[in-house]
């Protein structure tokens, strides 16, 4: 299968287009890809959606995809690799603000087809920062490149809040969990995973309202697994992302996720992977180096 490289850190294009270029597809980067005109089908990952003006949607390295058009049709692409997320922020409470929301981003990807925009609000918001992306790009005025990321960190903030309103998740589906309350859990404990304080099991169960010896039975009968192998899942999971999308130390990842020490992240990463946590961040690196 054909598979597009990115050899920037960062890409916009605009395109109309009668007919798709490229049959199914992978990249090794990330895609925002908007409608600004048109009407055709989204395929990704062997699903179809039919998509129209002023939708959204997310392609992540692991979908294979491509868009069968219907009518003339408009696309914008904003393309970043791993490079862009790692370097958006200089300041170091501002780089791990940055980086959180992109793992919300990845991890809350459905690889599904669809729209992202689920907040109707947010629909003309991300119309007035597509066009002012493009006027930026075309007439380039001074300091338009460093407008031009500001705009894009908005867009991606508004992917991000709109993807807490979709009930998928990375380790559990929200939307296969019949119980409301076990939701409410999950986005509890998504919304605090790196402040480990507030996922003690007393608090969870005060939070709640559910008596402390019955909370774990509880989780698992809806979810079909423990409330704490939820919590470490997910960290791991936000472990991997860091170990692919950052450059963060691994005594850094360690303290940020509340593993007592790298001996205790290195024994569940291998148990989680099968392999240490720096040999997998060597392999991803080397599986998505650019083809020349």
């Amino acid at each position: 299968m054909y598979k597009e490289n990115l050899h920037q850190e960062f890409e916009i294009v605009y395109k109309e287009l009668d007919v798709c270029p490229k049959k199914e597809h992978q990249h090794s980067f990330f895609e925002l890809v908007y409608i600004v005109s048109g009407t055709g089908i989204q395929c990704i990952n062997k699903n179809q959606f039919e998509y129209h003006k002023g939708h959204l949607f997310l392609i992540t390295p692991q979908d294979c995809h491509s868009f069968d058009i219907k009518t003339t049709t408009g696309f914008f692409f904003i393309r970043f690799n791993d490079i862009y997320i790692r370097g958006q922020q200089h300041d170091r409470k501002a780089k791990n603000d940055w980086l959180h929301q992109m793992e919300y981003i990845l991890q809350h990807a459905s690889h599904q087809p669809g729209c992202l925009l689920c907040n109707h609000g947010d629909i003309p918001l991300v119309k007035t920062l597509v066009e002012s992306i493009i006027r930026e790009q075309v007439n380039r005025e001074a300091h338009y490149t460093e407008l031009i990321k500001q705009l894009v960190n908005t867009i991606l903030t508004i992917v991000a809040r709109n993807m807490t309103m979709m009930p998928s998740v990375a380790t559990c589906k929200i939307a296969e969990v019949s119980s409301e309350p076990v939701q409410d859990m999950i986005r509890y404990i998504q919304e605090n995973i790196y402040e480990p304080e507030k996922l003690r099991t007393d608090l969870i169960s005060n939070h709640f309202g559910i008596a402390q010896g019955y909370l774990g039975r509880y989780f698992k009968k809806h979810t079909g697994e423990s409330l704490q192998q939820y919590i470490s899942n997910y960290k791991l999971k936000l472990v991997e992302t860091r170990l692919q999308h950052s450059d963060m130390r691994i005594n850094e990842i360690v303290r940020e996720l509340g593993f007592t020490d790298e001996s205790h992240l290195n024994r569940l990463f291998k148990k989680h992977k099968g392999i240490n946590p720096s040999s997998f961040r060597k392999l991803n690196n080397a599986a998505y180096q650019p083809v020349l």
